[in-house]
């Protein structure tokens, strides 16, 4: 069955022959301009709770003209399930826009589905309402049998999650230390420089001559190169050995050093050694500086004397005395202490590392946001996290789940007050790190008369604007909980300011009025505006919350 409604009328004419006159007007200039024309059509006035009915608008106007159809909860006590997608057609120069709306009813009885405003280039028109009769579903309680609710089955919890995480975080800790481990502490083997590098210097000398003697400079003619590498060999000896500036000296220099360690004690080398390297040593500049050219014979012969020098000088060398072993004993110690300062400094590094990578992966994983609100201590974050408290507050009784237990609050009535009230309890709960705050009230009036809402909401936002609210917008609209109990819920922003401070945060309240004949319920909430965790708390709390419907 389709109902079809058509809300433009044409109006009647008085007299006849200004009729005329007007008619033969209209066709002159219809081509110039109609009004709108619009319909309003239902599939049926007739459903079951639950179900959905079909409400389509039409609109005929000028195709130039701009139409606003009414979008959200308009069509109240009828709830709007769905807008669907507006439908555009064109017939000559007029335009017709068809819009459909799902609406629904889960209570029994009749209902009027309001008038809809529709806006056309500024200009308000108005649809027809409509009576729709929602039934009930009736029970056969003859042939359905009735069954008792089922006992609870115990349910092993799914830890299929946890394991999961549990792998993931071993195999991510794994990898780190793996990683660690080979960059910080696993020793690598050493390359040929660095175990030549490693070796006494004795030792080292001697292989590297041994190295130069299976050079081909002398085949290749080389002969500058030799001689350069020869001595150079033989002064890095003797500057690590002896202790004396050798690759910096000139030949008389290195022979005058030699001879003053000699005469000092310090060197046993015999007059002949020292002659027999100041004589390489001069060959070795005449090649370099000169270009001389000695026999390869003689090349290779001083080659071996400055091997059996190296030796003797070795030998040479004095034992070292008491304190030579202390300074020697320091200097270990000092370098052990340097071992262990690199050594800390690399497992500061690498615990750095773990820590940063760790809270890195951690961050992934709970989101920035998240994560950053658990390490700063979030006041709402650990609100709603912690174990809630489900309690019963007054009488008439009001009961909510809450992050704290709400305290009892005493106020004193003023001899008005006592007038119209015969008992009154107030609980509170506030977080000033948070900036939330939990407030019920319940009055026991003393006539038997339903409670004068306006007058308390009037109450409520002086006390708000008392304690430091500003600029508070106020929406109003109907609130149902859980079981069904219908009042009056009022919210809005404001700035609120903060405690003990002078400065202020632009923050939300929430306002919940119940009531009955003698007796009434007020719920207050205030929470910082664009807090994420706040907002769950609010929701939690709204779901949870129950009043009795009467005193």
């Amino acid at each position: 069955m389709k109902l079809i409604f058509n809300s433009y009328r044409p109006f009647k004419i008085a007299c006849s022959s200004c009729g005329l006159f007007l008619l033969a007007l209209s066709f002159c200039f219809t081509g110039f301009g109609q009004s709108p024309v619009i319909k309003t059509e239902a599939d049926t006035t007739q459903i079951r709770i639950g179900e959905q009915i079909q409400l389509k608008i039409t609109v005929e106007a000028d195709s130039a003209a701009q139409v606003i159809f009414p979008e959200g909860q308009t069509f109240s006590p009828l709830e709007t399930v769905e807008a669907f997608k507006t439908d555009t057609n064109r017939v000559n120069d007029r335009m017709i826009l068809q819009k459909i709306y799902a609406l629904t009813q889960f209570d029994s009885g009749q209902y009027v589905v309001p008038i809809q405003r529709i806006e056309i280039d500024g200009a308000g028109y108005f649809t027809d309402s409509l009576m729709v009769a929602v039934g009930t579903v009736p029970v056969d309680t003859t042939t359905q049998k009735m069954y008792d609710i089922k006992p609870l089955i115990q349910v092993e919890k799914n830890n299929t999650a946890f394991w999961i995480k549990l792998l993931v975080s071993i195999l991510v800790l794994g990898l780190l230390g793996w990683i660690i481990y080979r960059v910080f502490f696993k020793k690598k083997p050493l390359t040929q420089e660095e175990k030549e590098a490693i070796l006494p210097p004795y030792d080292r000398a001697l292989m590297e001559l041994k190295r130069l003697e299976n050079s081909r400079y002398l085949i290749q003619d080389e002969y500058k190169k030799y001689y350069s590498e020869l001595t150079a060999i033989v002064r890095a000896y003797l500057e690590e050995e002896v202790h004396i500036s050798a690759l910096e000296s000139t030949t008389q220099q290195l022979i005058e050093k030699i001879e003053l360690l000699k005469d000092a004690g310090e060197l046993n080398l015999e007059e002949d050694t020292i002659n027999q390297f100041n004589k390489i040593l001069q060959t070795a500049d005449l090649v370099k500086f000169a270009k001389s050219k000695p026999p390869t014979n003689v090349a290779e012969n001083d080659r071996l004397v400055l091997e059996q020098i190296v030796t003797k000088t070795h030998e040479a060398i004095p034992e070292p005395d008491e304190e030579e072993l202390m300074q020697r004993e320091e200097y270990l110690l000092e370098l052990a202490r340097q071992k262990r300062k690199k050594k800390r400094r690399q497992y500061g590094i690498a615990a750095l590392i773990v820590v940063l990578l760790s809270l890195g992966s951690l961050a992934v994983y709970m989101g920035p946001q998240n994560f950053w609100d658990t390490v700063s201590g979030n006041p709402t974050k650990k609100l709603l996290e912690k174990d809630w408290v489900s309690s019963t507050y007054g009488f008439p009784p009001i009961s909510l789940e809450s992050p704290e237990v709400l305290l009892r609050e005493y106020k004193e009535l003023s001899a008005e007050e006592k007038e119209k009230i015969r008992e009154q309890h107030i609980f509170e709960y506030s977080n000033p790190d948070a900036l939330f705050k939990i407030g019920t009230k319940s009055t026991v009036l003393a006539q038997p008369e339903e409670p004068d809402y306006e007058k308390t909401l009037e109450q409520v936002l002086k006390d708000l604007g008392e304690a430091g609210a500003r600029n508070l917008i106020t929406k109003q609209e109907e609130f149902t909980t859980q079981t069904g109990v219908k009042g009056i819920k009022v919210y809005g922003r404001g700035t609120f300011s903060l405690p003990e401070s002078n400065e202020s945060e632009r923050g939300q309240y929430a306002i919940y009025l119940f009531g009955g004949n003698g007796f009434q319920q007020v719920i207050v909430l205030t929470w910082q505006d664009d807090d994420p965790y706040a907002e769950e708390i609010i929701d939690r709390i709204q779901n949870s919350l129950e009043v009795k419907t009467e005193a």
